[in-house]
């Protein structure tokens, strides 16, 4: 069983690790991509809304974390333009969030 909410997906995992691992300017700067990216994608997703209506749900497991993350239980909390990249990709519907994880994990893998 899975104890934390991004042990269930191999690419969060991977990076957070990549996260984790960063010095804290590299965080910073990531950080702030990660937050244009997902401006990005809920952009994209309101223009295909005007076409179909779509409900999002963020799941028990990231209103967990959000809570977490408020708190500021866990290393990535205490970043806090990391913590405001996490709290606004949990508001992605999940395969946008996991496919930003793998890409993540891709370009510092590479």
């Amino acid at each position: 069983m899975n104890r934390r909410w991004y042990d269930s997906n191999e690419y969060t995992q991977k990076a957070l690790t990549l996260l984790h691992d960063m010095d804290e300017g590299q965080r910073r700067e990531l950080s702030k991509d990660l937050t244009n990216v997902v401006r990005q994608i809920k952009e994209m997703h309101a223009a295909e809304e005007d076409d179909i209506e779509q409900d999002v749900s963020i799941g028990i497991d990231r209103v967990l974390g959000l809570y977490k993350i408020s708190n500021s239980r866990r290393w990535y909390d205490k970043v806090s333009l990391l913590s405001y990249a996490f709290k606004t990709m949990s508001t992605l519907p999940r395969e946008d969030f996991y496919n930003i994880m793998e890409g993540l994990t891709n370009s510092f893998s590479a």
